[in-house]
């Protein structure tokens, strides 16, 4: 097991080398400026060139990207261009509502998903399973901005069951932290909600058509122990694929839905950071959550050993 962990955690480097100059490349070929940024509208080009020199921003590709790759390797994820903090610093003070959104979204998820999913596969081709299919279906095809408003006009504008937007921590008391995170995580884990229910629904039937379920079936043992012991567990590593693959999406959903309902989490920063040219900050996060999605791997390699002990690596 030991050794599982430490080659998969050596795999995982080549992956955040890549991750990083792609990111780190495609920031400096799109269009904008910091330095003009900084400068104003009304700078000379001599001042404009004065700050490029002074942030390094006029040296090679290849010199700023092993400049920037040598102080990862030493745990520092640069400066703020504009705001002189750390960029690791401003990751400290904004992961948390992030954390809070995308593990309540995921817990919510996961007690939802899972029961409808398999009680559409047990009552397939019945209203149930069309329902939960078309619940999927919906999910896949609305973006998730247009949830959100739609949940912020009618639920918090017209009927004030909720608040408009902001956030609020743990520590104000669970009422409010909840009631300011269930529209966001509502708009964010719909999508996830229909994937996860889509592919335990065609797992769990498929398992259920193999001869050894009717097997099982034949020589009486109950029902109920026939699916949750026999064809659930069965069934379980392509939905522990599923709901890994799904944390990409939590992922790129936490970016619009914490702009959509102002929540100052890790996904506005990035587009404050994005508005801004604030290169160092955009590097440092869109690292962050690479590093996180690898983990976040890393874990469901972990959790298929214990599903299924036949699984070695």
């Amino acid at each position: 097991m030991t050794s599982f962990i430490i080659g998969r955690l050596m795999s995982a480097v080549p992956v955040l080398l890549v991750v990083s100059l792609v990111v780190f490349g495609l920031i400096h070929v799109s269009p904008g400026d910091p330095a003009a940024i900084i400068a104003g509208d009304l700078a000379t080009p001599e001042e404009v060139r004065r700050i490029r020199e002074k942030l390094g921003l006029d040296e090679p590709f290849l010199v700023q990207y092993t400049r920037w790759l040598g102080r990862i390797a030493a745990g520092d994820l640069g400066t703020s261009i504009f705001s002189n903090l750390k960029v690791a610093t401003l990751i400290g003070q904004r992961v948390g509502p992030t954390m809070a959104l995308a593990g309540t979204t995921l817990a919510w998820v996961l007690i939802f998903s899972v029961p409808l999913g398999i009680l559409a596969a047990v009552r397939a081709r019945s209203w149930v399973d069309r329902s939960v299919m078309a619940l999927s279906v919906f999910g896949f095809s609305v973006p998730s901005f247009v949830v959100g408003y739609l949940l912020m006009y009618g639920l918090a504008v017209k009927l004030a069951w909720f608040p408009v937007q902001g956030y609020e921590p743990l520590s104000a008391g669970i009422g409010p932290f909840l009631m300011h995170l269930a529209l966001p995580s509502v708009t964010l884990g719909l999508v996830y909600t229909a994937l996860i229910a889509r592919m335990t629904r065609s797992s769990l039937l498929d398992v259920l058509a193999k001869d050894y379920m009717r097997t099982a079936t034949a020589k009486g043992i109950a029902p109920r122990r026939v699916l949750f012991v026999h064809a659930l567990k069965n069934a379980a590593v392509p939905i522990v694929t599923t709901i890994g693959m799904g944390v990409a999406l939590l992922i790129g959903g936490v970016v619009i839905t914490e702009t959509v309902f102002g929540i100052p989490g890790l996904g506005r920063l990035t587009v404050d950071a994005i508005l801004r040219r604030d290169y160092p900050v955009i590097q440092g996060v869109l690292l962050f959550f690479s590093f996180s999605y690898v983990a976040v791997n890393l874990l469901v390699d972990l959790i298929y050993l214990a599903v299924d002990p036949r699984i070695r690596y």
